[in-house]
């Protein structure tokens, strides 16, 4: 066998988590495929097969000829395809729906409070049957797909129920003297066809709502690497270069606010480069000759040239898409359970109308025929899925829209029933438990000189380093000095010449490089500051240090307080960060955390998360950067801070707009009310199908004489439909 090749496909027309699983079994059994998973979250389907005995061309036919759609050209094109697809098939859903609401409206009002006008049958005929055979043309077209591949799905009994009902009424309605004569009323049933079509598209849409577009996080991940590339040639020119053509060995220049390309080794140049997206640390980094780069950071003030060492696929930046774009997916969302249990319940419906007919055919010869029509179409109308089918989308809507009331914004109902099994969450440290910006914590003052302040204040405002903005923050009310023979001093902090006197801003090195002596007593109060997490910044002259400032990202007023409410809850906290052991140690003890763990890498923060689910611990990450994208994907629950990067934010299941973290606890007990709502939903509706199907079938008939009519039946499923929007509209009163 020849070398496999393994790709990923967008995939279309999936309405359903059956719809993936077809897919897959359909992918899986081609000729050549070694293996085939398809995610319904991302609609995308993961195959791994043999090129030299199948093509894509071949593998998107298969999928054709099942009834659904696959795109073969895996590039970022393709996801500008589904993304386009996906948006078209939502807005024509939309009008459907609002048609079809429309047009029911009529036959509804006709049938309920006109029965006796003229042409009133004629009236709900031409309403209802635009409604039944155009606006729900998706589920005939569905149910025969599924009946080409001897299979059966929620299409399958809204086709056969609204089918059978219309039928059934145009038969009474344009030969009502067969019923007459047998001293029974011809009823029509055209308003239970155009309404259960209605409320069918209502619920679809309204999923199709809540489930959200996931492939816009790959697009802005890739968004990070630029698209051409400036290399330096052997002779000290520089020539331009698509990103594709730059290949390891290659000599990379990354000027003034670039994005580096790709990840490399700096060969030569000073500068700091913003890593907050692959570190989640705010603070730029220092890079200068033997110093690593990755791709998509950002290159500050200087200018770099540095060999490339991984290229396209191989660098971080790729392999951090590669986890996301694999992590995503649908985890067993609750309206799967409804597509299995209807699978089963549709051919038994099927069996129950057809077996009842024939008994009372048998039973019964002289009525036998009537009543076992009636009885059949009874059974048929009774079953319909429309409660089953509003169960999940109304809850949600419901739910979602009280989160979003709170300022927690839940993507879907793969959400909503994982958060409540959730038993560890994993916090990020810079933007999560912290503000994510440096603040001025302390300043301690070992000389004092006139406008000390002021001048520090003069300095920093001529550098654009975090550290120094912080300070400038600070002392926004104080006055300005002129500096002359201002430096930045790369690495190492500034200096610059305040009313003829020379000035020092910066680390220890600074200091020390010009001869300035450090007492034990400034030592020993660095080493305290650094202890409480803080960076330090010197301020000096030739005379000796002036001050020293703490600089710090402080914890949030409300981290402290989630973080207990989190373990009253049974669910354990960890810290991860990329941060030092000893900031990460006076962070996590601020935060009541015991557990964490420092100098952590994204894929390194991904692999923990996996060690734990590995356990056997259902986990959620919190987090709000790029670097945490890859980890909020792979955890069982992704729960995004809303001051965080919009791919983050794509990424996670919740995003919690404050940034909050006391509102973590409240998203989770939303959850389980939620989930408790959508199981009590599909609770009544099945158990209103268990009970009404036999009594439709005539189960009392031989007791007590009752045969239910199916105008009733019709009744009954509205009620059932009712009862379950009802339930769901409860979730509003409740405070959490």
């Amino acid at each position: 066998m020849s070398k496999t090749i393994k790709k990923n496909f967008p995939v279309t027309d999936l309405a359903c988590a059956a719809c993936a699983a077809r897919v897959e079994k359909v992918l899986g059994e081609h000729k050549g495929v070694c293996s085939a998973s398809v995610n319904f979250g991302n609609s995308t389907a993961n195959v791994e097969y043999d090129p030299s005995v199948c093509t894509p061309e071949q593998l998107k036919a298969a999928v054709e000829d099942a009834g659904y759609g696959m795109l073969i050209q895996n590039d970022e094109n393709s996801i500008d395809s589904l993304e386009q697809i996906q948006s078209e098939k939502y807005n024509a859903l939309k009008k459907r729906t609002a048609l079809a609401v429309l047009m029911s409206l009529p036959v509804v009002v006709t049938g309920m409070f006109f029965m006796n006008i003229p042409y009133a049958n004629l009236i709900m005929f031409l309403f209802s049957t635009p409604v039944v055979f155009w606006l729900g043309r998706q589920f005939f077209t569905g149910a025969w797909q599924q009946l080409r591949h001897k299979s059966a799905n929620m299409d399958t009994l809204v086709a056969l129920s609204t089918g059978i009902a219309w039928i059934f009424s145009v038969a009474n309605m344009l030969f009502p003297d067969f019923w007459l004569s047998r001293g029974i009323h011809p009823h029509v049933y055209f308003e239970a066809s155009a309404v259960i079509i209605a409320f069918i598209l209502l619920g679809r849409l309204l999923e199709s709502k809540a489930k959200g577009n996931t492939s816009s996080a790959i697009k802005k991940l890739m968004g990070l690497q630029p698209k051409t590339v400036t290399i330096v040639l052997g002779n000290g020119g520089l020539k331009e270069l698509p990103i594709e053509q730059i290949t390891p060995g290659l000599t990379v220049m990354a000027k003034p606010g670039e994005r580096i390309a790709v990840d490399g080794i700096v060969t030569e140049g000073n500068s700091y480069v913003d890593e907050s997206m692959l570190s989640g640390e705010p603070i730029p980094v220092e890079k200068k000759t033997g110093i690593n780069v990755y791709a998509g950071t950002i290159n500050g003030n200087g200018t770099l040239q540095f060999k490339a060492v991984n290229t396209g696929a191989d660098t971080l930046l790729a392999k951090i898409i590669r986890m996301v774009q694999d992590a995503q997916g649908s985890k067993a969302p609750v309206q799967q359970l409804v597509n299995k249990i209807a699978a089963i319940f549709v051919p038994v419906i099927i069996c129950v109308a057809i077996i009842s007919f024939l008994i009372w055919l048998i039973a019964d010869p002289n009525e036998g025929f009537i009543h076992g029509l009636l009885a059949a179409v009874t059974v048929l109308v009774i079953a319909c899925p429309c409660a089953l089918g509003l169960a999940t989308p109304t809850a949600i809507m419901v739910g979602i829209g009280k989160g979003a009331e709170s300022g927690i914004l839940i993507k879907d109902a793969e959400a909503l029933e994982t958060a409540p099994k959730i038993d560890t969450v994993v916090l990020d440290k810079t933007g999560t438990l912290t503000a994510g910006k440096p603040v001025v914590t302390e300043i301690s003052t070992f000389r004092h000189i006139s406008d000390s302040d002021a001048i520090l204040a003069a300095l920093e405002r001529r550098s654009d380093h975090p550290l120094g903005q912080a300070i400038v923050a600070h002392f926004h009310n104080v006055n300005d000095f002129k500096v002359s023979s201002f430096e930045n001093v790369t690495g190492k902090g500034l200096q610059g010449m305040i009313e003829g006197k020379l000035f020092y801003a910066g680390n220890r090195r600074l200091i020390e490089d010009n001869g300035i002596i450090i007492s034990p007593e400034v030592s020993a109060k660095a080493q305290e500051l650094t202890s409480l997490a803080n960076s330090i910044v010197y301020f000096a002259d030739k005379d000796g240090v002036i001050a020293i400032v703490g600089i710090s990202d402080p914890v949030k007023p409300t981290s402290p307080a989630a973080v207990g409410e989190l373990k009253k809850m049974g669910i354990e906290v960890v810290m991860l960060t990329g941060d030092n052991q000893t900031t990460a140690e006076a962070v996590a003890s601020k935060a009541n955390i015991t557990k964490y763990v420092a100098e952590v890498l994204p894929h390194e923060k991904s692999a923990y998360i996996e060690k734990l689910q590995k356990d056997g611990r259902k986990v959620a990450m919190v987090g709000d950067g790029i670097n945490d994208s890859a980890a909020l994907a792979i955890a069982d629950l992704g729960i995004a801070m809303g001051t965080g990067s919009d791919i983050a934010i794509d990424v996670a299941d919740i995003t919690i707009v404050s940034a909050d973290l006391a509102k973590i606890p409240t998203a989770i007990r939303l959850s389980k009310a939620t989930v408790r709502t959508i199981r009590q939903n599909l609770f009544w509706a099945f158990i209103y199908n268990l009970i009404g199907v036999p009594i439709a079938a005539g189960v009392l008939y031989p007791i007590n004489g009752f045969l239910l009519n199916p105008m009733i039946a019709g009744a009954a499923m509205a009620f059932s439909s009712v009862s379950v929007v009802t339930n769901s509209l409860l979730l509003k009163r409740k405070n959490f």
